[in-house]
């Protein structure tokens, strides 16, 4: 049976919603939630020490997990239970208004739409004037944290496209500047709208969710069908969702790189193991290359402070690899 993702009836029937008035944040308003979510969403799996390098030819990447964070103690992130009241109440907004009739206008608001036409490392340059001064465990620009990333993978011998997908994997958050109603709507765990959540931090916050409250989205599928597959349904939009499109329509890079950015907010999924009822047999791969990302994203941030000039040609060639040249404009 081939899978249905979404009923249009369903859709068509549903009212889409007026969002609020744009709201353009800047600088350190814009993130103060963003790391301190970042913080507490710790990848609890292990990691062999050692790593050898590897290539786009082959799948040693995968298979050899990150050595960079061998000496690293993950008990040293904190949980969310231990988590400050900012994080409490991003997650209690977003869980609250994150609904289906939200999902489809903020589609077709940002993805149906041109904000901005910038080479990548203009959009890195844009995304850097957000820095997080209420994060505890770093004072980095957005700049560095993504260099620590592709830095990390660099050091452990992955493939270019890997450290490539690390360097511009947060680029989805220039949503804040194109008017974005908030952060709720760009950071943050992901889970699928549209069914009963599963897996999610602060479960109890869905109560306000007026989707939950609706018998077309509450139950076990909602609007899916059993083993649709992830492509196949629609995941709360924010940073990881506008990027995955915007990757996908204007660069060469390969299908992991693709699920990398898609699924790395998707907790519920790669770590709760939720969800596992909409899936099909091209999840299991999708899983592994998510849980081959996730600890340079979150472990790296205590590194040393990359110098962005000096590692800018370089990664250039990369942009210019896999989004036709590093001064081509995208559409964002």
């Amino acid at each position: 049976m081939a899978p249905i993702a979404v009923d249009p009836v369903v859709l068509a029937s549903t009212p889409v919603a007026k969002t609020p008035s744009s709201i353009v944040a800047k600088g350190t308003a814009m993130d103060a939630i963003s790391d301190l979510v970042d913080e507490v969403n710790v990848y609890r799996g292990t990691h062999p020490s050692a790593a050898q390098p590897s290539d786009e030819s082959d799948e040693a990447w995968r298979t050899e997990g990150s050595r960079f964070d061998s000496e690293k103690d993950k008990a040293d992130f904190r949980r969310y239970e231990d988590a400050l009241d900012h994080v409490k109440t991003f997650y209690l907004t977003q869980h609250t208004k994150q609904t289906v009739a939200f999902n489809i206008a903020a589609r077709e608001r940002f993805l149906k739409n041109h904000h901005a036409s910038m080479t990548v490392w203009e959009a890195i340059e844009k995304l850097d004037t957000l820095v997080d001064e209420s994060d505890p465990d770093t004072s980095l620009s957005q700049i560095q944290h993504l260099l620590q990333t592709a830095e990390a993978m660099r050091r452990d011998g992955k493939p270019d496209w890997m450290q490539l997908t690390g360097l511009i994997h947060d680029l989805g958050k220039l949503l804040c500047f194109f008017g974005a109603d908030g952060q709720w709507d760009v950071v943050g765990d992901t889970f699928v709208v549209g069914c009963a959540p599963q897996g999610t931090v602060y479960p109890h916050t869905f109560e306000a969710n007026p989707d939950t409250h609706d018998a077309r989205y509450n139950t076990e599928y909602g609007i899916y069908q059993p083993n649709c597959g992830l492509k196949n349904v629609m995941l709360s939009f924010g940073h990881d969702e506008y990027l995955y499109e915007i990757a996908k329509r204007e660069s060469t890079l390969p299908q992991a790189a693709l699920d990398m950015i898609r699924y790395h907010s998707f907790y519920p999924w790669h770590r709760e193991g939720a969800y596992r009822h909409l899936c099909a047999p091209e999840d299991d791969q999708a899983l592994e290359n998510v849980l081959a990302f996730n600890p340079y994203d979150l472990y790296s941030k205590s590194d040393s402070p990359p110098d962005a000039t000096e590692l800018r040609p370089y990664y250039e060639g990369l942009i210019e690899k896999y989004f036709g040249g590093k001064d081509r404009k995208i559409q964002w």
